[in-house]
């Protein structure tokens, strides 16, 4: 049964309005000053002071400018802030377009690969249609650059710098996008008309290299041997050379990057903590490393990030960043607007119900540096964005604990931190995850 809004409605609502205390004030001050302006709350601007009892050195913040790559840049964060402080390079960083590339060149092919796999499926089914409408982007997660790193290894900026199509990625999304959806239909119709695997092959080498020549044009060429060459804080000056992508990861990063796990905080009906999870046709590099989520509740789920900090080791993380949160001053607080009392409206929802009805999902990456500890209980946390300095203090931004709470979602932490029984449900359930859909939001891409 429906009902429309009838005029009697209508007047019981306006009737409703005029009562409200102090309407004509607050429409007036909503109507000049926007929604954030107006409930904005100067108590939370006093209790997200930059002060922190645990706080990592760390240099000045990078700049993904106008593309989609937080996800890298906060990765490779991580991975530079042991560099600055072993060879002392401040202000060092790793090539966030060396990855892109490599990236964007991968998500083609797994791309071709979901394709050929879903050519017997209609057009409109939902996978079909979940794959053509975002072909590739900017976007991924921790698990994805790891695929990245295994095989490509990585440079610094200095021998692969930004281009304009890195930083200013828009140009670039929508003509490769447009090729890949191109190459899609090729590819549908080979399978429908029963051409040979070899042909199909064929046609996907080709693809593929138009790819490279696309992203080469706009990106630049990957270099595969380099000289590093620099001056540290000292100023003294040093050369290496003859490096790889991958001896240099392996010399200045050494991480063993199967060390590092990705645990999730999804308090949904549908994912049980304390079990492996992973999403279908999310990944990139065909062959490589998959994506594994580890879920646990929020109080193991801090309780690891702040051993980790203790521990001098800054944490990758992936959270809602548009939720309750101000750029400029770089808060992110679930008291920063008093929407509901400015509109005498009940706007809470459960991270679970948030989740469950596509109000929040993981949408960008940064690091955490540092926490605020007191009375055993972490109150705020150091936050290293990438959006350039001219935000927040200097790039680096507060995040409450509260909003921790709410809309963080996944961090990344070395096994040596886990306790043994989690330890175990990895190993256990690496081979034979829950796979849950496509369009999970514990799939979502960080892409802001």
């Amino acid at each position: 049964m429906s009902a429309e809004i009838t005029s009697s409605d209508l007047d019981q609502f306006k009737q409703d309005l005029q009562a409200t205390p102090g309407a004509a004030a607050l429409q007036k001050a909503v109507m000049n000053n926007g929604i954030n302006a107006t409930a904005e709350n100067t108590d939370s601007k006093v209790s997200m002071t930059p002060t922190f009892s645990i706080e990592l050195e760390t240099g000045a913040v990078a700049n993904q400018k106008q593309s989609g790559r937080c996800w890298m840049f906060a990765a490779l964060n991580t991975m530079r802030h042991g560099i600055q402080a072993q060879f002392k390079i401040k202000d060092f960083e790793l090539s966030q377009n060396y990855t892109n590339f490599w990236d964007k060149f991968e998500k083609s092919n797994y791309f071709y690969e979901n394709v050929l796999k879903t050519a017997d499926q209609p057009l409109d089914s939902r996978k079909v249609a979940f794959l053509l409408a975002t072909p590739q982007q900017d976007g991924g997660q921790w698990d994805m650059l790891s695929a990245l790193i295994e095989k490509y290894g990585i440079v610094p900026k200095s021998v692969m710098p930004e281009t304009y199509n890195s930083s200013k990625s828009n140009e670039l999304n929508g003509l490769l996008n447009l090729k890949l959806r191109k190459d899609a239909v090729k590819l549908r119709k080979l399978v429908a008309d029963k051409a040979s695997d070899a042909d199909i092959e064929a046609a996907k080498q080709k693809m593929l290299a138009e790819d490279y020549r696309i992203l080469a044009y706009a990106l630049g060429n990957p270099p595969t041997k380099f000289d590093f060459e620099y001056r540290d804080d000292d100023k003294n000056y040093h050369i290496d050379r003859e490096l790889t992508p991958q001896t240099f990861f392996k010399k200045y990063v050494g991480w063993n990057l199967d060390d590092y796990q990705s645990i999730i905080n999804a308090p949904t009906a549908d994912k049980p903590y304390n079990h492996l999870y992973t999403v279908e046709m999310l990944g990139n590099v065909v062959g490589g490393r998959e994506v594994r989520h580890l879920n646990l509740d929020i109080d193991t789920f801090k309780a690891l990030a702040i051993k980790q900090l203790k521990a001098g080791e800054s944490v990758w993380f992936g959270s809602d960043v548009g939720q309750s949160s101000d750029r400029q001053l770089g808060i992110l607080d679930t008291n920063i607007y008093k929407k509901d009392d400015l509109f005498n409206t009940d706007f809470t929802m459960t991270k679970a119900e948030r989740l469950d009805y596509g109000e929040s999902l993981m949408t960008h990456a940064m690091v955490l540096t540092g926490v605020d500890i007191v009375d055993g209980k972490p109150t705020k946390w150091k936050v290293e964005n990438s959006w350039g300095d001219k935000v927040g203090e200097k790039g680096y931004f507060v995040a409450s604990d509260d909003w921790f709470d709410q809309f963080v979602y996944q961090v990344v932490i070395s096994k040596k931190y886990l306790p043994t029984e989690l330890q175990d449900v990895i190993k256990n359930e690496y081979g034979k995850p829950t796979v849950l859909a496509p369009w999970d939001p514990m799939g979502a891409l960080a892409s802001r």
